[in-house]
C-alpha cells in the first residue's frame, strides 16, 4: 500500500510540473502550490517547509540588480563587454561567450547577453566569421554560468540545499566546484563550434542573399546591417534586429553605445558587493559569530547575502541615483519576481513529498543514483528542459539527489552543467533574440526541435562540465 501511494504522490508531483511547465512564469509556481495543497488535503502529509531562505536572497538581489539596471549599471557593463570582445575579434568565438560568462556571473541574470548579441554579431561578420559560431556558445554558456554565480537564483536555491551541518558545502566550496568546470565547458564548446558550419565565402545561403544586395559583403560599409527584415522576423528581438536595417558605417560596435558615469558607479558598487559575497564565504571568521549554546557561530551565507545585498542597494541609491519608480519596470525585476514565485511553489511541493517519502527516495531512488550516477544529471538536466528554469530543475531534483545519499560535492558538479538544458529546445528568448539579431541568417532555430543551431554546442557544454565538475567535486569534496 505505502508503494502504490508513493507512486500516485510522484504522479502528482510530475504532473505539477508538467503542466507549470505548460503555463511558464509564475504558473510553474501556481501548479507546486496546488500539488502541495493535493499532498496535503488528499494524501494527508504534513506540509514541508517552505524555501523561506532561498526567496530571501532572490528578493535582496533582485532588488539591488533591479537598481543598478535603473541606473543604468547594465548598459556600462555591456559597453565594457563589447570592447573586450572587440579586442580579439578573431578569437570571438572564444572570447564572446567567456566574456558574456563573467559579466552573466557578476549580475547574477543572464540578460546582460541580450544587448551584447547585435555586438557579437556586428564583429564576428565584418570579420568574416561565420556569426552563428560565437552567437549559439555566447547563448548557451548563460545556462551554466548561473551555477558559478554568488548572486543568482539558482545559487540561491543550491545554497540553501547544500550550506547545511548535514551536508557542509557552503558558497566558495561551490564555486570552486562550478565555476573552473563551466569555464574548461565553455572553451572546449568554443573549439568545438569553431569546426561547425561553412564558412561565410562557401555559405550558398549568405552568398545569396549578399548577390541580392540584402547583405553587404563582410568587412565592407554596413556588411553588419541589412535593408531587408533579419531571417527569423518573429519573436524576441525581432524589433531590434529590424532597427539595425540602416546603413551602418565601419566602425567598433561599441562607439555606438553608450553608458553614465552614474551607471559605472552603480555597476562598481554590484560588482564589489558580490565580491565581498565571495570573501565572507570564504573567510567565515569576518562574519559576526553568536552563541549557539555550543559556542560562537558564524551567521549563516543566506543571512549575509541578504544584509549586503540590501547595502549594495542603497549605495546605488547614492551613487547611481536610480529612479526608485522605474525598479518594477526592469527587466531584471520582472524575472527574479516570477523565479522567486515559481521556486516558491515547486520548492515547497518537492520538500513537502521528500519529507513524507524519505526512507522510500534513499532506498530506492538511492540505488539508481548510486549504481548510475549519471541517472541524477539526466534528471536534472530533464527537467531543466521541461521547466526552462535553472532554479526550478534545482529545487526539483537536488534535494532528491542529496536525500538519496549521493556526495554533495557530485551533484554541485553534475548540477553545474545538467542545469544547462534548458536551451535543449530553441524556445528560449536569448535564443531566439540570437537568430534574430543574425541578419546573415546562419544562425537558425530550426523546425525539427532539435535541430536549430544551439543543440549541439548546449550538448557539448552540458556533458562537458558534467563530467569536469562531477571530478572536482569527487576529487576535492
Amino acid at each position: 500500500m505505502d508503494g502504490i501511494i508513493f507512486v500516485l504522490e510522484a504522479l502528482v508531483v510530475l504532473g505539477c510540473i508538467l503542466m507549470g511547465t505548460r503555463v511558464s512564469g509564475v504558473g510553474v509556481g501556481l501548479w507546486g502550490g496546488l500539488g502541495v495543497f493535493v499532498l496535503v488535503f488528499v494524501f494527508r502529509e504534513p506540509p514541508g517547509e517552505p524555501p523561506a531562505a532561498a526567496i530571501a536572497i532572490i528578493l535582496a538581489v533582485v532588488t539591488a540588480a533591479s537598481m543598478m539596471q535603473a541606473a543604468g549599471g547594465i548598459d556600462w557593463m555591456v559597453l565594457v563587454a563589447a570592447r573586450i570582445i572587440e579586442s580579439r575579434p578573431k578569437q570571438i568565438t572564444l572570447i564572446a561567450p567567456l566574456t558574456a560568462f563573467l559579466f552573466s556571473v557578476g549580475a547574477g541574470t543572464s540578460n546582460i547577453l541580450y544587448p551584447l548579441l547585435p555586438v557579437i554579431y556586428d564583429v564576428s561578420y565584418r570579420n568574416g566569421i561565420r556569426p552563428s559560431r560565437p552567437i549559439s556558445v555566447s547563448v548557451v554558456q548563460s545556462g551554466v554560468a548561473l551555477a558559478a554565480s554568488p548572486v543568482s537564483a539558482a545559487m540561491a536555491a543550491m545554497l540553501t540545499l547544500t550550506d547545511t551541518p548535514t551536508y557542509g558545502l557552503g558558497l566558495t566550496q561551490i564555486l570552486l566546484i562550478t565555476f573552473p568546470a563551466c569555464v574548461i565547458g565553455i572553451v572546449v564548446t568554443s573549439l568545438v563550434v569553431n569546426r561547425m558550419g561553412a564558412e561565410l565565402a562557401d555559405d550558398p545561403e549568405v552568398q545569396e542573399r549578399i548577390r541580392a544586395g540584402l547583405l553587404a559583403a563582410p568587412g565592407q560599409a554596413g556588411a553588419a546591417a541589412t535593408a531587408a527584415a533579419p531571417p527569423a522576423s518573429t519573436g524576441a528581438g525581432a524589433t531590434d534586429a529590424q532597427a539595425l536595417g540602416t546603413e551602418a558605417p565601419l566602425e567598433p560596435a561599441s562607439a555606438r553605445l553608450t553608458a553614465t558615469k552614474e551607471g559605472r558607479n552603480a555597476a562598481m558598487a554590484f560588482l564589489t558587493g558580490v565580491l565581498l559575497i565571495v570573501v565572507l564565504g570564504l573567510f567565515p571568521d569576518l562574519r559576526p559569530a553568536f552563541d549557539s549554546g555550543e559556542g560562537p557561530v558564524p551567521i549563516d551565507m543566506t543571512t549575509t547575502i541578504v544584509m549586503v545585498m540590501f547595502v549594495v542597494g542603497v549605495a546605488i541609491l547614492f551613487l547611481g541615483k536610480p529612479s526608485v519608480k522605474t525598479v518594477p519596470d526592469q527587466s531584471v525585476f520582472k524575472a527574479g519576481m516570477m523565479s522567486a514565485i515559481a521556486l516558491f511553489g515547486i520548492a515547497w511541493l518537492t520538500a513537502t513529498f521528500i519529507a513524507a517519502n524519505e526512507e522510500v527516495i534513499v532506498e530506492t531512488v538511492g540505488g539508481w543514483v548510486n549504481d548510475y550516477r549519471f541517472v541524477f544529471a539526466l534528471s536534472v538536466f530533464i527537467v531543466a528542459a521541461l521547466t526552462t528554469s535553472q532554479s526550478t530543475a534545482t529545487r526539483t531534483m537536488v534535494p532528491i539527489g542529496l536525500a538519496a545519499g549521493l556526495p554533495p560535492g557530485i551533484v554541485t558538479g553534475m548540477w553545474a552543467g545538467a542545469i544547462g538544458g534548458v536551451y535543449t529546445l530553441p524556445t528560449g528568448g536569448p535564443q531566439i533574440a540570437g537568430a534574430n539579431f543574425d541578419l546573415s541568417g546562419t544562425t537558425k532555430l530550426g523546425t525539427k526541435l532539435v535541430d536549430h543551431s544551439y543543440f549541439v554546442p548546449m550538448l557539448v557544454l552540458s556533458v562537458t562540465t558534467v563530467v569536469v565538475g562531477t571530478a572536482i567535486g569527487a576529487l576535492f569534496f
